[in-house]
């Protein structure tokens, strides 16, 4: 697996878009799509392809049974199943092992703990595939009436491992007809190899770092825990975001528009704030298909809020540190909705970016470490319990690779946005932006085909969720 995210770029990708482009028709295309998203699927577990092909047959049975049943009771046994079939998929490839330990940890009993391995992308397309039959059912979208086109849909290989959850209803009319360009495909491939810089040399960089500091017992200083955690934070952020860039600019080339799901959240000024541009598609599915169906404003405000928060923890991984994690921004939220949100509005925005940066910074102490005992141990250190206030190593860390924190902190901003709109309100410089954009993404390319030769393992972290 050294080479696979090289065999990947410059073999798998070219060969899928010379099919593809060859294609006369866009129902050859689709095909084309279909086979070579199973082909990546299959690369990593083939047996998981048939849980994929499995679950959205169900699916699309579901989605035409309720279109057919439309408007009388009798369709909501298809929003059943399909709940039924997804979180059942959930419950037991991700949650049956905590489920059980949690279990008998409560009763004293000692029942079997089976650790099954998760398929890759099981919580995207699960959500995916929930967000097309509610929407369906809700009379927002019509049922898709060919597989090919369903499956294409719920496999498509841009983003089906690691998001961004797309909801059926933003690509409908794409599926039937889409903008296969020149200008699309070249857009695309300047995303998804800025995508590609941001997961290869920024959040690989920041991640070694974060593993230095986070991965030991107890940190030397308090000014070294917050080192290795604000170091994560630029990990986690810059891997997750990246992927996002590829996804929507593989997206792109292919004639399809994703929307964003990352937009500077570390500018926020409140943990809602936040929320609102932080996996912005996961947010959006929460909302849609949770929060409003339990009441939002309208009922019970503060449970609602409550569930989701609980439920958003959960949904990353099936350990109490990520549900303690969720329901820590669930509280956060309810005081700002309390009173908290009022005081951070007449502040003046760089104490409300230093709140959320604080608040942040903290909550991503709580989503490393799966070992409560640790987290504790690595808490106190973060508030000077135990240790010294600063160390050698952290001191050197930090000189040592001062230039890289320094693009990490800029590039966490919408620096890139504000050149671009600067340029495009003086015509006679958008040449030279674009042709400053294609350099900078030959360039990115470049360098990080040259850190994977040298790398021996480059998962994305959302993929273990």
């Amino acid at each position: 697996m050294v080479f696979s995210e090289l065999i990947f770029i410059y073999a798998f990708l070219p060969l899928f878009f010379i099919f593809y482009f060859l294609s006369r028709n866009l129902t050859y295309k689709n095909v084309v799509l279909v086979i070579f998203s199973l082909v990546f699927y299959a690369w990593g577990e083939p047996v998981w392809v048939l849980l994929l092909i499995g679950s959205t047959l169900c699916d699309y049975l579901n989605g035409l049974f309720i279109n057919k049943h439309f408007g009388t009771k009798i369709a909501k046994l298809g929003v059943a199943a399909s709940l039924v079939v997804n979180l059942g998929l959930l419950a037991v490839f991700k949650y049956g092992a905590f489920f059980t330990q949690t279990f008998n940890s409560i009763t004293g009993l000692a029942l079997p703990v089976h650790e099954l391995d998760l398929p890759i992308g099981i919580s995207f397309y699960s959500f995916q595939s929930i967000s097309y039959i509610v929407d369906v059912y809700r009379g927002k979208v019509k049922a898709q009436r060919s597989f090919l086109k369903f499956m294409m849909y719920i496999s498509m290989f841009f983003q089906l491992v690691a998001g961004p959850i797309v909801c059926y209803d933003t690509i409908e009319k794409q599926i039937e007809n889409r903008d296969i360009s020149t200008t699309n495909f070249s857009k695309g491939l300047i995303r998804f190899c800025l995508g590609l810089g941001k997961k290869v040399i920024l959040a690989n960089s920041f991640g070694a770092l974060a593993d230095e500091f986070l991965g030991k017992a107890l940190p030397q200083s308090t000014v070294g825990a917050w080192f290795g955690v604000i170091m994560f934070a630029l990990q986690i952020y810059y891997d997750f975001s990246g992927y996002s860039d590829m996804a929507i600019g593989m997206g792109r080339m292919a004639g399809f528009t994703f929307l964003e799901n990352f937009n500077y959240p570390y500018i926020s000024g409140s943990a809602k704030e936040f929320w609102r541009r932080w996996h912005i598609s996961l947010g959006s599915f929460f909302r849609e298909y949770v929060y409003i169906p339990l009441g939002g404003n309208r009922r019970h405000m503060y449970l609602n809020l409550a569930i989701v928060w609980f439920l958003t923890g959960m949904w990353h991984g099936a350990s109490w540190n990520f549900i303690l994690w969720g329901c820590y921004f669930g509280v956060l939220i309810i005081l700002e909705n309390l009173f908290l949100g009022k005081i951070l509005e007449k502040i003046p925005k760089f104490l409300s970016v230093i709140y959320l940066l604080f608040a942040a910074v903290l909550g991503w102490a709580l989503f490393y470490f799966t070992d409560l005992s640790q987290l504790g141990v690595y808490l106190s250190a973060m508030f000077g319990g135990g240790v010294k206030f600063v160390d050698e190593l952290t001191k050197t860390a930090f000189l040592n690779n001062i230039f890289i924190i320094i693009i990490g902190a800029v590039f966490c901003t919408p620096i890139v946005p504000k050149l671009r709109s600067f340029f495009e309100a003086k015509p006679r410089q958008i040449g030279v932006y674009a042709g400053a954009q294609a350099f900078a993404a030959c360039s990115v390319l470049i360098l990080s085909s040259i850190l994977l030769v040298g790398a021996t393992n480059n998962p994305f972290l959302y993929f273990r969720f």
